[in-house]
């Protein structure tokens, strides 16, 4: 779901793949899977190929598995997915692509694939899960990190740098979801009080990414203070310098 800023000119946000990866697993998978990307080009399959097939693994392990209960096959069948990430990156690489498409198609479909993800716990608290508390917790955690991520692609729009690092950005929350459901899955194969996990995951998410919004919000407003301040200064510089020019 996504590839590497060199390669395919999208935006310096982590995707699912790369936050589950550390750099030297990702070195690591990217080696194994080189022959695999190989493949797929001269078989005629292009990156957003991978890229869309990817994303559809994983919705389609949120929601069908996660609405059930069944977190851990869930989080397998997303996890499985997500190695398209290395992959699509890997094949953009070898094909020395980069496009604003690629950019646009990748950021678009992580937000899909965030959706997809929480609004399945949604599903399930809605439901067999009964607790209108904590899906009312997840529908935040979805919708907070769709806002998270526009405020900085807006912010960045009106040319803006939106230089913070939040305190739970898309990497952490996908992190702490996956890992955490994940575990808290085990507890139908007899695991006692693991299934508390997914609650506190999501308390986090959502606490967290209300403070990196906050975050965020507050470094939009200062900055767009200076630039403005800035863009003052420089019209009053070149008035009294017109003004001095037309004196002499």
């Amino acid at each position: 779901m996504g590839q590497p800023v060199a390669s395919r000119g999208r935006s310096a946000t982590p995707t699912v793949g790369k936050a589950m990866l550390n750099k030297y697993a990702r070195a690591f998978f990217t080696r194994v899977l080189t022959p695999f990307a190989a493949f797929l080009i001269r078989r005629g399959v292009s990156p957003d190929t991978v890229t869309l097939i990817g994303t559809a693994g994983v919705v389609a392990g949120a929601l069908v598995f996660y609405p059930r209960g069944e977190f851990f096959w869930g989080t397998v069948v997303i996890t499985l997915f997500v190695f398209s990430d290395l992959v699509d990156g890997n094949m953009a690489r070898q094909l020395g692509r980069s496009s604003r498409w690629g950019a646009f198609l990748d950021s678009t479909l992580d937000r899909v694939a965030d959706g997809a993800i929480f609004g399945g716990f949604a599903l399930w608290y809605a439901g067999g899960g009964d607790d209108n508390v904590l899906c009312a917790v997840s529908i935040f955690c979805l919708a907070s990190g769709q806002v998270v991520s526009y405020t900085k692609a807006r912010g960045e729009s009106i040319g803006l740098p939106v230089a913070v690092n939040g305190l739970v950005e898309r990497a952490e929350r996908l992190v702490i979801a996956l890992v955490l459901a994940g575990l808290a899955g085990l507890h139908k194969f007899g695991v006692p009080g693991i299934q508390y996990l997914l609650p506190v995951a999501l308390w986090i998410v959502a606490v967290g990414s209300l403070v990196t919004l906050i975050q965020r919000v507050v470094t939009v407003r200062r900055e767009s203070a200076e630039a403005e301040a800035a863009a003052a200064q420089d019209k009053q510089d070149k008035q009294q310098t017109q003004g001095s020019e037309a004196a002499k």
